[in-house]
C-alpha cells in the first residue's frame, strides 16, 4: 500500500497517548495527521501520504474526491457526518448541504469499511465483523440504520463493519432498545448530531479494543487485496 490519505482535524491530546500511534509526551498539541504522516514516512519513505486536517461533512465532501480511492475507511464519531460518508461513498453523491440536490454524481468504486462504537467496551472476544444491515447489539449501528430509514436513504452497496456485540452491564440485554436516560451513555447517545471536533464526548475507550477494531479493518482490506 503506497498511497494513503489520513484525515483528522484534531491535535494530539494527553488522553491519546495510551492508544494512538502518533501520540507521545513529545507530540502533545501537535496536529495529529502531520505527526502520523511523519511516523508513517519513517516506516516507509516511499509511501505517498496525503494529510488532511479536515472534518468530513456533507458540506466538505467535495474536498475529499471519494471517487479516487480503492478503499474508504469510516471511523467518524458524529452521527450526521458518519451517515453522510457512508451514503456518499456508496452512492457516488457529490456533497451538498442537507436538503439540496447534489451538483453531480460521480462513480465511487472503492470498497467501504466502517467502525462502529467502541466506547466503554472491554471484551475483545465480542468484536465481530458483519455487513451494515446485519450488525446487532451495537447502539450506534442501530441509530444509523434508523436515521437512514427515516430519511428514506440507504447505502448503494454493502459495507463491512467492525463492531462489538458486548452488552454493557447497566444497559440491559437489548442494546438496540436502550433508553437514552441510562446513566452510562451508550454509543447511540455518543453519536448525537452535536458531537463534532469542537465538542468531545467524555466516554472512554480502552487501548486494546480500539487497536483490535483498527487492525481488523486493516485486515479486511488486506484480505480483499489478496482476493484481487
Amino acid at each position: 500500500i503506497k498511497y494513503l490519505t489520513i484525515v483528522d482535524c484534531d491535535r494530539v491530546a494527553e488522553s491519546n497517548v495510551n492508544r494512538q500511534l502518533m501520540a507521545t509526551t513529545k507530540t502533545i498539541s501537535m496536529v495529529k495527521v502531520d505527526v502520523l504522516k511523519q511516523r508513517l514516512l519513517d516506516i516507509n519513505p516511499d509511501a505517498q501520504i496525503t494529510a488532511m486536517q479536515e472534518v468530513y461533512t456533507q458540506e466538505t465532501n467535495h474536498l475529499f474526491h471519494l471517487e479516487n480511492y480503492d478503499y474508504i475507511v469510516d471511523c467518524i464519531d458524529s452521527l450526521r457526518d458518519k451517515c453522510a460518508l457512508l451514503l456518499n461513498a456508496t452512492n457516488g453523491l457529490w456533497g451538498m448541504k442537507d436538503g439540496e440536490k447534489p451538483q453531480q454524481e460521480l462513480p465511487v468504486d472503492g470498497k467501504v469499511f466502517s467502525s462502529m462504537g467502541a466506547a466503554l467496551k472491554i471484551d475483545p472476544t465480542a468484536i465481530k465483523v458483519a455487513e451494515f444491515w446485519k450488525v446487532r447489539g451495537c447502539p450506534l449501528g442501530a441509530v444509523l440504520r434508523k436515521k437512514m430509514k427515516r430519511a428514506k436513504q440507504k447505502p448503494g452497496k454493502k459495507i463491512q463493519c467492525v463492531y462489538s456485540e458486548e452488552v454493557l452491564p447497566n444497559l440491559g440485554e437489548d442494546n438496540e432498545k436502550t433508553s437514552p436516560t441510562s446513566y452510562v451513555k451508550n454509543d447511540a447517545d455518543m453519536a448525537s448530531d452535536e458531537l463534532n471536533a469542537k465538542k468531545k464526548q467524555v466516554n472512554g475507550t480502552l487501548a486494546h479494543i480500539t487497536a483490535i477494531f483498527g487492525f481488523t479493518l486493516a485486515g479486511l482490506i488486506l484480505q480483499d487485496i489478496c482476493k484481487r
